[in-house]
């Protein structure tokens, strides 16, 4: 068995997210595809303090590219949307692989409110007939009564029917208009399918999941891997033994590391490379909240050194870093956060605050990497001024350093 130092690990991973190096060319259409297809899902969040989250998840992989392309392949088919790891975009091709979560969604939790449709069967039905006769619609399309709404726990009655309708498989969404989703019946989203002829036998699935898992991380663990697609919790050495066995998983040792460890059988080229260094990340970008490198928050300690917590839906006086902190990967390393916020009107993106990770030391290459991503980031956003708020003295200097090939 193989053992490979923690830095190979760390690049076999972000070798198979598509972070390795920079982009060496500009995106076109089918890469925003291709790169979700990498990852096997795309999360979805709204927060737009600065680009949602699955844009910015891209813009990390693709540098600069025109965010309507993701809609534009919602709305072509190529991608649908469901709970996964949650709510997620993911390619078109594995729908079979959560169709079973759909017929029966009795294990989701919260994400099928089964009260709620068995308390209101007769109106969900009633707004299933509606669709079906008069076509798709959106939450926003029905008027609420009772004034503004003042939280997820406060929709109004359509929007809970529309979300168990869309748990249970019965509508799927269409496209998106301003991020709004558009719902219609499954069957004319998706006329090609049909459950009798297309859905996978109920026991192969958790294996197809764990093979789609293993390949989007490039090395995994067993304690890892039910994280990715939701799957029940435990541990799936025994799955992962057998995939070995098949050939399909490359069992190997990390150092420091007392877990079964196994590599995708499409990075076994790069075993050798990565574990002398030859093969490294040169890749230094922003990250989102919700980017998969960092949405398992035991994964990125143990790869990264990195403790990272979403603090979006913590109270201001409790959040230890900021409201939307983005992850700075830089060379391999997870260096750093910052809070941040695009002033689209003023054309200012605001570093609120910056932190860098103890024991990571400042250097000019380090600063300047950090610098251009920043601006690179800025730029996409329509927001080239970079404003920093609050930054430690010697890195706020750094970075406020403008070079001949940056003016």
């Amino acid at each position: 068995m193989k053992t490979l130092p923690l830095s190979a690990a760390r690049t076999l991973h972000l070798t198979a997210q598509g972070l390795l190096s920079p982009p060496r060319r500009k995106a076109v259409k089918a890469d925003v595809l291709d790169t979700i297809r990498r990852m096997a899902q795309l999360q979805i969040d709204t927060i737009h303090v600065v680009a949602r989250s699955p844009y910015l998840v891209l813009f990390s992989r693709l540098g600069a590219y025109p965010q309507q392309w993701l809609d534009e392949h919602l709305a072509e088919g190529k991608l649908f949307e469901y709970w996964s790891h949650e709510a997620c975009f993911v390619p078109t091709e594995d729908y079979g692989l959560l169709r079973h979560r759909m017929l029966d969604p009795s294990g989701m939790g919260w994400k099928y409110a089964a009260e709620w449709h068995q308390k209101h069967r007769k109106d969900i039905d009633a707004l299933l007939a509606h669709i079906r006769a008069t076509g798709p619609v959106r939450s926003a399309d029905f008027v609420r009564e009772a004034g503004t709404s003042n939280g997820w726990w406060d929709w109004k009655p359509e929007k809970r029917h529309l979300e168990v309708l869309f748990a249970l498989g019965q509508l799927m969404v269409a496209e998106r208009r301003n991020f709004q989703r558009v719902y219609d019946l499954t069957e004319r989203v998706l006329p090609n399918w049909n459950d009798a002829r297309d859905l996978p036998p109920a026991h192969t699935v958790t294996t197809e999941v764990l093979r789609r898992t293993c390949r989007a991380l490039g090395i995994a663990r067993a304690d890892w891997v039910a994280d990715y697609y939701r799957l029940p919790r435990r541990a799936y050495g025994d799955e992962l033994h057998a995939l070995a066995d098949a050939g399909e998983l490359i069992p190997v040792h990390v150092e420091g590391w007392k877990q079964d460890t196994f590599v995708h059988r499409d990075f076994a080229s790069l075993l050798d490379d990565a574990a002398s260094g030859k093969l490294a990340s040169t890749a230094t970008t922003v990250l989102s909240p919700f980017d998969p490198v960092v949405w398992d928050r035991k994964r990125a300690t143990a790869l990264f050194g990195f403790d990272y917590a979403i603090e979006c839906y913590t109270p201001a006086a409790k959040r230890q870093y900021g409201y939307f902190v983005l992850p700075l990967l830089s060379r391999g390393r997870l260096v750093g956060r910052v809070d941040a916020k695009a002033h689209r009107a003023q054309r200012v993106f605001e570093l609120k605050s910056l932190h860098i990770e103890p024991g990571v030391r400042p250097s000019a290459r380090l600063a300047d990497d950090l610098r251009r991503a920043l601006q690179r980031c800025a730029d996409w956003h329509g927001t080239p001024q970079l404003a920093i708020t609050s930054a430690p003295a010697d890195w706020r200097a750094a970075l406020s350093t403008v070079d001949d090939a940056d003016a």
